[in-house]
């Protein structure tokens, strides 16, 4: 019996558990501090320097005029807002062993199926509703996004977005920040980070997600086998966890830019939450509202709760 084991019969503290966690945390702290290391080192180099100020960040064609209309400020908490619903449910949806509950659709309305309609999870079908209301704000994302000069913010129109972006990269790392110009212009690593969110990843996801779901042909043998089942579900987790590691950053950069970046503590919550360069404190209450109404999804969105609206559109059973 081995000195685990022994410590659990005894009730002691087992921390074996923690090894590996805290081995890779610790990496991570070196490697990180290695970078800046080195990140600072580069700016004292003339010519790096010289390289900064040709190319401080951000690129002058991308910027706008309007500022950040409300409607960006709706559709950055309805998109964080379903995000949550669906990596929430996606990861139950992998995981749960004993759902507490599945859905069989009634078979009537505009679309019908052929046979007895397939019983699903309550997890999966939370998950193909919230989808759904995020595929129909993403439309609606489209839709404005070009209707106004909002479209320039989030679309490299030179080369030099990427000389941009390395320059943007080196600030980072030299904890010495970018100057903040987020009400009118991001910085070219923003820019290629929603770039790749909102028209690369977000389509891979609905793409794959619908391969996956139950409104796919499964008698169309021609297209199933131009676009195989498996090929979906080697890519879509993949995609979650990028969603995931965005948010993760993201959010990250946003509150440490208040400190390192010299930005104001609500520098960066009033532009998306109160559609202002000057309401600190609409900013905050409204963020402080955001997070509440997420915190009550995250646990109301269980099938307990979800069964009376699941009623209305099929049979739910335990």
């Amino acid at each position: 019996m081995n000195t685990s084991s022994k410590n659990k019969k005894k009730g002691g503290f087992d921390l074996q558990p923690f090894i590996k966690p805290a081995l890779i945390a610790g990496g991570a702290i070196v490697v990180l501090a290695i970078v800046v290391a080195v990140a600072m080192w580069l700016r004292t180099i003339p010519s790096v320097e010289a390289f900064i100020e040709k190319y401080p960040g951000q690129d002058p064609r991308n910027e706008v005029e309007s500022g950040f209309p409300a409607w960006m400020g709706w559709q950055h908490f309805l998109n964080a807002f379903f995000m949550l619903l669906i990596i929430r449910t996606g990861i139950l949806v992998r995981i749960t062993q004993r759902p507490q509950g599945h859905w069989t659709r009634n078979n009537k309305g505009l679309i019908k199926t052929k046979g007895q309609p397939k019983k699903i999870t309550m997890n999966l079908w939370t998950h193909y509703v919230v989808d759904a209301l995020w595929v129909l704000n993403g439309l609606i994302f489209y839709i404005l996004l070009f209707a106004t000069d909002q479209w320039k913010r989030i679309i490299p129109l030179s080369w030099d977005v990427f000389p941009h972006a390395i320059s943007t990269a080196i600030q980072y790392a030299s904890l010495n920040w970018p100057a903040e110009m987020g009400w009118t212009n991001y910085n070219a690593l923003q820019l290629l980070a929603y770039f790749t969110v909102v028209f690369i990843a977000a389509p891979i996801s609905i793409l794959t997600g619908l391969r996956m779901s139950n409104a796919w042909p499964e008698d169309n043998k021609t297209l199933n086998k131009i676009y195989p089942a498996p090929v979906a579900r080697a890519v879509h987790f993949p995609t979650m966890v990028f969603f995931l590691v965005f948010v993760v950053i993201h959010v990250f950069l946003v509150f440490v830019g208040a400190v390192v970046g010299g930005h104001g503590i609500f520098g960066n919550l009033q532009h998306m939450y109160a559609a202002s360069d000057d309401a600190p404190w609409l900013a905050f209450i409204m963020f402080a509202l955001s997070i509440v109404a997420m915190v009550a999804a995250w646990f109301l969105a269980r099938p307990v709760f979800l069964t009376p609206i699941a009623n209305m559109f099929g049979k739910v059973s335990r």
